[in-house]
């Protein structure tokens, strides 16, 4: 059964990793034997996600390097000397994200429409552009996208967020329809209300924490840790049949309200 769920040997890439559900996601791959590149904006923050690894594990199993996704050459990079330094990548997890506007769709602005879709949708693609053929090549990979229980249904204050969310699942399944036959899988995971520093605004407030929970069967918030364990599952061999699927981690508010 461990093998079903081992990485040993397996490069991996985290992107938004320095905090949250990416680096426990980062911390996870790393506990099932694979060596990961962290990844976020500030290269201190980075250094201390990778140092904590690095420290339980043993030096080189986790890097650091600063990429934002907003900019291209910063992606360019970040795959470049992860291949460098650790070799071919083998499980990529697009989970960096940004969401900079909240209020009716009917207000946003261009500037804030557009770096949406760009950071959330299309720095996805510029880095599945970079990596696939590497491991089309070698006939196997996972990709990983992190999308959002916000793709499946409305909202009135964070619309655009959602939008760029639902678009990722969409991504999820053209990638998996034309990269599967040469051996790679393609998958999301679906987070719901989870207590990271992203998502404060939604569970902060005492009575908005209330709502959520009353929505929620599990009755209380997602940790971070919590969403890890899929992104080992999707990137193992225990997920070898499994692509084009998202799976909704959220303690089942997506089925209805709680009684």
């Amino acid at each position: 059964m461990s093998k079903l769920f081992d990485l040993t040997g397996k490069v991996a890439i985290v992107t938004g990793s320095s905090r949250g559900i990416g680096r426990a996601i980062a911390e996870a791959l790393a506990d099932a034997g694979a060596r990961v590149a962290v990844s976020s904006r500030t290269q201190a923050d980075c250094d201390e996600a990778a140092d904590a690894i690095n420290a339980r594990h043993g030096a080189g199993t986790a890097i650091a390097i600063a990429a934002n996704i907003s900019e291209k050459p910063n992606l360019e990079n970040l795959v470049g000397r992860t291949q460098e330094q650790l070799g071919p990548v083998d499980i990529l997890v697009c989970n960096a994200a940004t969401s900079p506007y909240y209020g009716p769709t009917l207000e946003i602005t261009d500037e804030q429409y557009h770096k949406i879709l760009n950071n959330n949708v299309l720095s996805n693609q510029w880095l599945v552009q970079m990596v696939a053929p590497g491991m089309v090549e070698r006939g196997a990979g996972s990709i990983i996208l992190v999308a959002s229980l916000g793709a499946y249904i409305g909202s009135d204050m964070i619309g655009t967020y959602h939008l760029s969310k639902a678009a990722l699942v969409q991504m999820t399944r053209n990638l998996a329809v034309e990269l599967g036959p040469k051996g790679v899988r393609v998958n999301a995971i679906s987070p719901g209300i989870t207590r990271t520093h992203f998502a404060r605004r939604l569970w902060d407030d005492p009575n908005g924490e209330k709502t959520v929970i009353g929505r929620t069967p599990l009755r209380r918030i997602g940790e971070p840790g919590e969403m890890a364990g899929a992104a080992v599952f999707l990137a193992a061999e225990a997920s070898a049949f499994l692509t084009g699927q998202s799976i909704i981690i959220d303690g089942g508010m997506s089925i209805g309200p709680a009684r």
